[in-house]
């Protein structure tokens, strides 16, 4: 019987922590995991009380699709306007949500996407900043 209690109580604790986006502590420590693991990363500029932000989190960033490949093959940073959470100097455009694509070093790989996406634009998106981002480390250079 407590064998069988055990498990139900893991099972619970299983779902309610469900995986999702595992987030970097903050901007730094975000930019030294992508230099030592050398994959890119996802770097979004949030606020809590905006309308679009909560979208693409509860929507995009709530999607299985998108939290396996942002856990798998990026190092995902968010920061938040409204806790004043450290964003470097140029990439405040003013509007949240921004999300920027960024090399290991910080440096920004394409303009920002600004706005709430469907998971399947995002998916698109992740694709393709990823195939650049192989391309550029194969190479060994920026294109």
């Amino acid at each position: 019987m407590r064998k069988i209690f055990v498990s139900t109580l893991l099972l619970l604790a299983t779902s309610l922590f469900a995986e999702g986006i595992h987030w970097a502590k903050d901007y730094q420590s975000g930019i030294a995991q992508a230099t030592k693991e050398k994959k890119p990363v996802m770097f979004v500029i949030s606020r809590h009380t905006c309308k679009y932000c909560v979208i693409l989190e509860k929507n995009t960033f709530s999607d299985k699709r998108v939290i396996e490949k942002l856990n798998r093959d990026f190092v995902s940073i968010i920061s938040y306007t409204d806790d004043r959470d450290y964003i470097p100097y140029g990439m405040y455009t003013g509007g949240t949500p921004t999300t920027w694509f960024l090399n290991a070093d910080g440096t920004p790989m394409f303009s920002p996407v600004t706005g709430a996406r469907s998971p399947e634009a995002y998916i698109h998106a992740l694709q393709v900043v990823q195939d650049k981002f192989n391309e550029i480390n194969k190479n060994g250079k920026k294109k």
